[in-house]
């Protein structure tokens, strides 16, 4: 998880987190999601550690893509009805971002 500093970014981060189960000590992959400019990246790799030089390499894996927070509801899938705990309103603030 990289730049989920802000509150909504820490609640995202705890949802994204446990829809992966743990690892293993043994495992040699894992899942990353970057945020940048509101769109979440993710990306899956594997990794290896050189025995000699003691440096991780890791190689991208699939799949890749990049997600948009559309909203967050209270409650689970079951549920019919649910509190909206945050919702993208893209005219809310429509002053244009510096990158």
């Amino acid at each position: 998880m990289e730049n989920f500093a802000s509150k909504l970014g820490q609640r995202t981060s705890n949802i994204l987190k446990y829809l992966f189960p743990c690892t293993k000590e043994d495992s040699k992959r894992t899942v990353s999601f970057i945020n940048k400019s509101d769109f979440i990246c993710f990306r899956h790799h594997c990794f290896e550690k050189d025995k000699e030089t003691r440096e991780v390499i890791l190689k991208e894996q699939g799949p890749r893509f990049d997600l948009k927070l559309y909203q967050i509801k209270l409650g689970t899938v079951d549920q019919t009805w649910a509190e909206n705990e945050w919702v993208l309103r893209p005219f809310h603030n429509s002053k244009r971002q510096k990158f």
